[in-house]
């Protein structure tokens, strides 16, 4: 019954966006005036992606591409981009009962979060994870430059200066690497529990 905000791929949908406009990310002005024009809508989640509306129209797919990946972390650096999905993101969350995911979710959207994870996993495991969702949709992956990807996006991620990629104070860090999704949902809830218990 909860909403599942994936802030990913609104940045992820906003990249797309640009990308096919072909409005450069270094023109800031015009990225401004764009953002006015965009309507994102998130659906339940599949197969472990979130389908993502653009503009009416369903971009899912198109927006896990290494390339937009790269795109996005390059384009939410940019103040406007980030003010705007921000407030989208604060206005979801206003109506409640919503998990949310991203990289200054627990810092910057939403800091008065009940709960809070820091979720890590080495970067090779992080792209062998990605490779192994783009081949189950028959896709042909080459897993070392996805690695070469995930590591330089991190590296802009937690350098840029606004809302850097970073673990909050209050967040409770749980490394992913080598144990699965059922493993990871089992030691959330164990963590909120323990906080549930007088």
């Amino acid at each position: 019954g909860y909403t599942y905000l994936d802030t990913g791929a609104m940045y992820r949908a906003v990249a797309y966006h640009l990308h096919i406009k072909g409005i450069q990310a270094s023109d800031v002005n015009a990225i401004a005036a764009e953002l006015e024009t965009i309507s994102i809508e998130l659906h339940p989640a599949e197969n472990g992606d979130v389908p993502v509306t653009l503009n009416g129209e369903a971009v899912g797919d198109r927006l896990r591409t290494p390339e937009i990946s790269m795109l996005a972390s390059r384009v939410s650096a940019l103040p406007p981009v980030r003010e705007k999905l921000t407030l989208m993101q604060q206005q979801i969350g206003d109506k409640g009962r919503v998990v949310a995911e991203g990289r200054d979710t627990g810092t910057v959207v939403f800091p008065d979060a009940a709960y809070k994870f820091y979720l890590d996993a080495t970067p090779v495991e992080r792209a062998s994870r990605r490779a192994d969702q783009l081949r189950r949709r028959g896709e042909i992956v080459d897993e070392r430059k996805l690695l070469e990807m995930t590591v330089i996006r991190d590296k802009n991620d937690s350098e840029r200066e606004i809302a850097p990629l970073t673990k909050a104070d209050d967040a409770t860090y749980i490394d992913t690497t080598g144990i699965d999704a059922d493993q990871v949902l089992e030691m959330l809830l164990s963590e909120i529990a323990k906080k549930n218990t007088p």
